[in-house]
């Protein structure tokens, strides 16, 4: 149900796209390129929103509400040009106008890079957050990096992955706005002595502006990235004299903190870098909070805000996970040394600004710094998270008389193996609100992580169940279901209030609107089909069941499971060769970090398993195996609405969450999964009829390893397993290289962490009820319906909604309409224009640490941005 596009709309648009291929490209039709095409139609489609951005922040600048500050590391944002078109609802009239002027929207959009500044889930979901932050109205930022090369490429050779670098900026940037007027000033090194911190090092933090629209309002709020710059000058003296090498090489190395995402970090260089991405992203933010926190009612006539005793009511920071724990003593720092606050003062601001959401339960995915290092990068802060420990300890000292092993288990410093600072212990202390992102999750993490801190803070722990935006992952990613749900219930409003798709749940006996799903995910499944034929070549049976399990390569999440299903199955069909069974598609898709050996090997197994499967005759079209190379926001957008069958596989209480599960459930895939993350929730929503669950829970999970867990008492009472793993350690899969899965095979039989060989035979069980139910269309169709009419509770904007109530206590308006003044109407005149330059800008002037000689001018605006 999306509005016909108006003709004088459709007529602005072509005459705007023919302006900025002039003007803005400077190229006509004859020579332009597709790319140059697609940054004609970017610009075009930013016209429509600098208005609504400019607007939106004089709105924020003058009512002056509580703001939220989201703190992220990364950001999987994917592509904009079609989020904007959806959100700003001109889709209609680009479609239009470029068909009219004969060009491909499709083949445009994948000229578009993906901004791929993340690693997974972590940072898709705060893509997420922003998109509900700016569809309901609120005064919200997002603040991160902007790395140069983002996720890796990944190129699968020779069944191997091989990481090539990210070059999604080496056409530039249609979305992004460079801001040198907020470019901050960082310090590090140096030492901290009676008189403070003195002989500091400095780089700077560049402010990169990205606008985020909300859906069908007046709200397009701000993402700041930044990016490290150099604080020295070119010194010409080293080129004169002919070291070329030596006059960049300063300027290189700061702006090589923010080259890369998240360097490999086995190294202590690796380490440094990566503590230096954090404070740089923490520092300038935090900088700019208090900037713009302090520059209210100044152009108004009326004095900066001086006193911070309304800082909390007027700031909310979250920390998206712990990486962004450095703020919590930047804050203190900036509050003590810059602003001249006492310590109980600024401690009590402090911790009612931050709020810390944790994201794992994985304890070695939580970042401890060795304090060494921190003493050697950050002394300052070090000293303020001793004291903080301090505090701290007393108070539990207060609470606790003469239990040393509960401060010691409560201590933010730890003594073994070496001196280290725990950052997740650090963010519950200075946080008022911490919370988990699934409901087991959260349960989980007071019961076992976190049970000391919440004897001691009771009310600071609660829940947050993760969500997704149901604009990109079912309103853009897959317009004709979009559709057929508003023809259905006569309205589109569902895009933002995602529950009323629960009016869909009558339809379930309507065989036309069956069989409008069924015809509909055919089309998707073709379509993704003559995708991968185009790109690399696979052809696939889209009559099969397209069963598919993307997201991070990581042995939690059991890829290495769902290997020794694909081995069952051709197994099978070996043993009985007219063996008759439903026809299956599996995709593997997503990356493992680099430097994870293990990951990488599971990589290598599957593709190995697949060219073996896949050039069996006697298999044929009954089972294909492809492991998805490059997976990506982009690719989930196509292979998200063609699935048939979701894995989310984790063993028992290790997903904290995951989303793409919520994906798949909104575009009508049915999932097989383990009672984990939000699986659970899923099942509550849906019915248990409508979800394959199987495998321990987690409360057998931990009698089985207290018990102690066996793996090989599994491995030699199923023959169907013990004829998988024996087959991956022979070599059958890798004859040129017969013992290349040995170590896999080892670690299965001998150690088994997460406890594949435990659930493998309720798996396979599982995974028949699957093909059973397959084979009965109209009991499959129901359960998809059932499905999509569910997931409304897993909307990021619930998921919003609930942040802003129990821990931001921000406005939130949803449909905002904010002032149509003249985007050049001039605001309130200031008394005396020796009073107005001097509160119009704040300038910085940065020495050079040793040298004394002035080296650039930071100008820090105080305008509405």
């Amino acid at each position: 149900m999306r509005h016909i596009p108006q003709l004088e709309d459709v007529s602005a648009v072509k005459a705007a796209f023919n302006r900025h291929l002039h003007q803005t490209v400077v190229k006509d039709r004859h020579v332009a390129t597709t790319l140059d095409f697609y940054k004609t139609i970017a610009h075009t489609v930013r016209d429509q929103m600098v208005g609504k951005w400019i607007r939106t922040q004089q709105h924020y600048y003058t009512e002056d509400p509580k703001r939220v500050y989201y703190l992220s590391m990364e950001y999987l944002m994917g592509r904009s040009l079609t989020n904007a078109m959806v959100n700003l609802g001109i889709d209609s009239e680009i479609e239009e106008a470029l068909y009219e002027l004969g060009l491909d929207l499709e083949e445009l959009q994948e000229e578009e890079e993906d901004a791929g500044l993340g690693n997974g889930g972590l940072g898709r979901l705060a893509a997420c957050f922003l998109d509900s932050m700016a569809t309901l109205g609120m005064s919200a930022y997002g603040y991160g990096l902007r790395y140069e090369h983002g996720i890796f490429t990944q190129k699968i050779e020779n069944g191997y992955q091989v990481e090539q670098p990210d070059e999604w900026l080496q056409f530039g940037n249609c979305w992004e706005l460079g801001r040198p007027e907020y470019t901050i000033p960082i310090k590090w090194y140096g030492h901290v002595g009676p008189d403070g911190w003195k002989d500091c090092q400095q780089v700077l933090a560049m402010a990169y502006d990205y606008p985020i629209p909300g859906y069908n309002n007046s709200t397009v709020n701000t993402m700041r990235l930044w990016a490290a710059k150099s604080a020295k000058g070119f010194d010409l003296s080293y080129f004169n004299h002919g070291d070329y090498i030596r006059a960049v090489l300063d300027r290189t190395n700061a702006e090589n903190i923010s080259r890369v995402l998240y360097p490999n970090d086995n190294q202590l260089e690796g380490k440094e870098l990566r503590l230096k991405q954090e404070y740089l992203m923490v520092s300038a933010s935090v900088q700019d909070i208090v900037r713009r926190y302090k520059s209210y009612k100044s152009h108004f006539g009326g004095e900066r805000r001086s006193s911070f005793d309304q800082f909390h009511e007027k700031v909310a920071i979250q920390l998206n996970d712990t990486h962004p724990a450095l703020a919590i003593p930047e804050l203190m720092r900036i509050f003590m040394d810059e602003e001249h606050l006492p310590w109980a003062q600024a401690w009590g601001i402090c911790c009612k600004t931050f709020a810390y959401t944790n994201h794992t339960l994985l304890p070695e995915a939580l970042e401890r710094w060795p304090v060494a290092m921190l003493e050697h990068i950050l002394p300052r802060h070090l000293q303020i998270i001793y004291e903080i420990n301090a505090q701290h300890l007393k108070a539990v000292l207060e609470k606790w008389p003469n239990d040393i092993d509960r401060m010691r288990r409560l201590s933010i410093v730890e003594e073994v193996p070496e001196k280290r600072i725990n950052m997740a212990y650090l963010a519950v202390v200075g946080s008022h609100a911490v919370n988990g992102v699934a409901a087991i999750h959260s349960q989980l993490l007071v019961q076992t992580m976190f049970k000391d801190f919440h004897e001691m803070f009771p009310d600071r722990f609660q829940n947050k169940t993760n969500g997704i935006t149901p604009r990109r992952w079912l309103r853009q990613c897959n317009p004709a279901l979009s559709d057929a749900i508003s023809d259905k219930l006569g309205s589109n409003s569902w895009i933002t209030h995602l529950d009323e798709l629960k009016k869909l749940i009558p339809f379930q006996d309507d065989t036309v609107f069956l069989k409008t799903l069924h015809r509909l995910k055919k089309e998707n499944k073709v379509r993704f089909a003559e995708y991968l034929e185009q790109t690399c070549g696979f052809k696939i049976n889209v009559d099969s069941m397209f069963d598919c399990q993307v997201k991070r390569i990581h042995e939690y999440k059991r890829q290495m499971l769902n290997a020794l299903h694909i081995i069952t199955l051709y197994n099978r069909i070996k043993q009985d060769p007219d063996l008759n069974m439903v026809p299956r598609t599996i995709m593997i898709g997503g990356k493992a970090a680099p430097g994870y050996h293990t990951a990488k090997k599971i990589i290598k197994l599957i593709n190995s398993v697949a060219q073996v499967v896949n050039n069996d005759p006697i298999v044929g079209d009954r089972l294909k195996v492809l492991f998805l190379e490059n997976y990506r926001v982009s690719l989930a957008e196509k292979v998200i609405p063609a699935t048939d069958l979701s894995e989310q596989i984790s063993l028992a209480g290790t997903e904290a969450s995951g989303t793409g599960n919520m994906k798949f459930m909104a575009n009508g895939a049915l999932t097989i999964g383990t009672l984990d993350g939000a699986n659970i929730e899923m099942m509550e929503e849906m019915g248990e009829n409508n979800i394959f669950i199987f495998g321990m829970t987690v409360d057998e999970v931990t009698a089985l390893r207290h018990k102690g867990y066996n793996p090989k008492e599994y491995y030699e009472a199923n023959p169907e397993l013990k004829k998988a793993i024996d087959q991956i350690h022979s070599g059958f899969f890798c004859p040129e290289q017969a013992d290349l899965f040995h170590d896999l095979t080892y670690h299965l039989l001998n150690h088994d962490t997460y406890c594949l060989l435990a659930d493998y035979a309720a798996y396979i069980k599982c995974q028949d009820q699957v093909s059973i139910a397959y084979e009965d269309q109209k009991r499959w169709l129901k359960m998809c319906l059932h499905n999509i009419a569910s997931v409304g509770k897993f909307s990021s904007d619930r998921t919003i909604l609930e942040y802003t109530k129990d821990i931001w206590h921000a406005p939130t308006s949803v449909n905002p309409t904010l002032p149509n003044q003249p985007l050049d109407s001039p605001l309130p005149a200031k008394e005396g224009a020796a009073k107005d330059k001097e509160l119009h800008r704040e300038h910085r002037v940065i020495k050079e640490p040793h040298k004394g000689a002035v080296v650039k001018n930071s100008v820090l605006a105080d305008g509405q941005f």
